[in-house]
């Protein structure tokens, strides 16, 4: 019978300090989690992109948790480190809320190491004054309509209440407050027809608007009316029956994640179309390129402000990037984007530019008593 102990790892200096080697057991506990979650390693991280998620925790607190499995010599070996437990805690906005994520390797399931992390978490969610905590489960398929499965209090988008991450959240009271879809995109594409579909939505969209473009440092010029977008993506993005508020941004805030991403080897493309006759950003989609792939990049955000919506400005920018993308980083493959499945707009166009369905997400919420 293993036993096990639960520890916080370390926020070292460097991933190759000697106490790192906890957090070399939680980055391998989650890889093989999401391995087997997902039969590929597109969302494999490293322990250094982990480490530099750590260090700056002025607008989200960052316990990382891990099961240890004893040994009466404490040998300093991350292959002991047989689950782990993400907890964030917002420091500025949402300090009501707090989220858990806790993940056990597939050959050490079902001995209760799961319930120990997150009763854990869930210990220091409340101990930080948070009244609900969020969760949420992957899946490879959406299943169909029928016996076995949960709908959202959307009404939109199902899992199947056997499966292990919904089992574990249901039984202890979380309640299924919306589901997401994970869709992929294929390169290479058909050059002519990304560019008959840009063509046609920037005709739409009128000389009123044009596109800029930056990597991960955002120009001065632009950085007020960037914040402003990233705000927005609190307010103006679909959460379900989430309970979540305005999340401010401001100058500080981006330049000080654009110094997380750096030390984290995260690269950026943001596209955006300013609004001419304001000299203001009116939508942006960005790419995230990881450090451990040169063929897959995460669509990161996309948003279109609800006062410029209708002008097909998120097929304008999201097929420009798609250039972009296949003109900057020729060796992507994939492309992997999440949406919440009542968001009928953007699912639209992405299924119009050739996304294809891939999996998704049950996002899932808990109030504290």
């Amino acid at each position: 019978m293993t036993t096990w102990s639960i520890r916080e790892v370390p926020v070292s200096e460097t991933a190759d300090a000697p106490e790192a080697w906890l957090l070399h057991g939680y980055t391998g506990a989650m890889n093989d989690g999401l391995l087997h979650a997902w039969g590929n390693r597109d969302f494999e991280r490293t322990a250094t992109e982990i480490l530099g998620s750590m260090h700056d925790q002025k607008y989200d607190r960052k316990p990382r948790l891990v099961a240890v499995a004893d040994d009466a010599h404490d040998a300093p070996d991350p292959d002991r480190v047989l689950g782990y437990a993400m907890i964030n805690l917002p420091q500025q906005d949402n300090t009501h809320t707090g989220h858990v994520e806790v993940g056990v390797r597939p050959d050490h399931r079902r001995q209760g190491i799961g319930s120990s992390l997150f009763d854990a978490a869930l210990a220091l969610v409340r101990d930080a004054g948070r009244t609900q905590v969020t969760a949420s489960s992957d899946q490879q398929v959406e299943p169909p309509e029928g016996p076995g499965t949960l709908a959202a209090t959307t009404g939109v988008g199902r899992v199947a209440i056997d499966a292990d991450g919904p089992r574990f959240l249901s039984k202890r009271g979380f309640a299924l407050e919306q589901v997401e879809r994970y869709s992929v995109f294929d390169l290479p594409f058909d050059p002519e027809l990304m560019a008959k579909q840009r063509a046609e939505a920037e005709a739409h969209a009128g000389p009123d608007y044009r596109l800029v473009t930056w990597q991960s440092h955002v120009p001065e010029e632009w950085i007020e009316s960037y914040a402003l977008l990233n705000t927005r993506m609190s307010t103006d993005a679909p959460l379900g029956g989430i309970d979540l508020e305005e999340d401010v941004w401001d100058a500080e805030r981006v330049r000080t994640l654009e110094k997380q991403y750096q030390e984290r080897e995260l690269e950026l493309l943001v596209l955006a179309a300013e609004h001419i006759p304001t000299h203001t950003l009116a939508a942006f989609t960005c790419f995230m390129a990881v450090p451990n792939s040169d063929e897959f990049v995460h669509q990161d955000d996309t948003l279109v402000l609800k006062e410029h919506r209708g002008k097909r400005l998120g097929m304008l920018i999201k097929a420009a990037n798609l250039q972009r993308l296949a003109a900057e980083r020729p060796t992507v493959r994939r492309v992997g984007t999440w949406n919440a499945e009542e968001n009928s707009y953007m699912l639209g166009i992405n299924v119009a530019l050739g996304f294809r369905p891939a999996g998704g997400s049950g996002e899932w919420q808990l109030k504290l008593s």
